[in-house]
């Protein structure tokens, strides 16, 4: 199904285009969740509330700000990073055993599968390594600029600076698809 068909199905609420869109862009979406929460039972409730969230407010995608996959990633994501912010969150993962990690590690394998599979690891090729490693860090793994400043020794403007020199690339490539 063509992106704007996609679009326009999921305004006019058509089930079945709903349907497709669950079926095309759950696991890669609930990928995007599950890097950032571990707890596989958390990360399904947030991708539920994320995929209504989603449907819900379709009206608000403006197509000329970017891609389909690109806004309902960034529902998912910042869905993911409020839940971590919690306080209901943040008691639990003070519980959680190492099992819950092993286990989320575990499934960053079909993650990686879904997201490939609509093409995403083709345009990120196009990125040097700095903005790869960057736009990975905050689209992949839920890092905050902030985060992947501190933890990983740059200025704050030059995460910055490469996640907008990446988003220039994405954005050229992907009108080229």
């Amino acid at each position: 199904m063509e992106e704007q068909a996609l679009v326009y199905g999921l305004r006019a609420r058509d089930s079945k285009v709903q349907e497709y869109l669950y079926e095309k862009y759950s696991k890669a979406l609930f990928g995007v969740i599950s890097r950032i929460i571990f707890d596989r039972d958390i990360a399904e409730e947030v991708f539920h509330d994320a995929f209504i969230k989603i449907v819900n407010k379709i009206d608000n995608y403006d197509e000329s700000k970017g891609r389909i996959y690109t806004w309902m990633a960034n529902i998912c994501r910042n869905s993911a990073i409020d839940k971590t912010r919690s306080k209901e969150f943040s008691k639990k993962s003070k519980t959680n055993t190492i099992d819950a990690y092993v286990y989320g590690m575990e499934n960053d394998a079909g993650t990686a599968a879904a997201v490939d599979g609509i093409g995403v690891k083709e345009l990120m090729d196009n990125l040097n390594d700095e903005q790869r490693f960057v736009m990975e860090c905050i689209y992949f793994k839920g890092y905050t600029h902030t985060e992947v400043a501190e933890e990983y020794s740059l200025p704050l403007g030059t995460v910055k600076s490469r996640i907008r020199s990446a988003i220039k690339v994405l954005k050229l490539k992907a009108d080229k698809i």
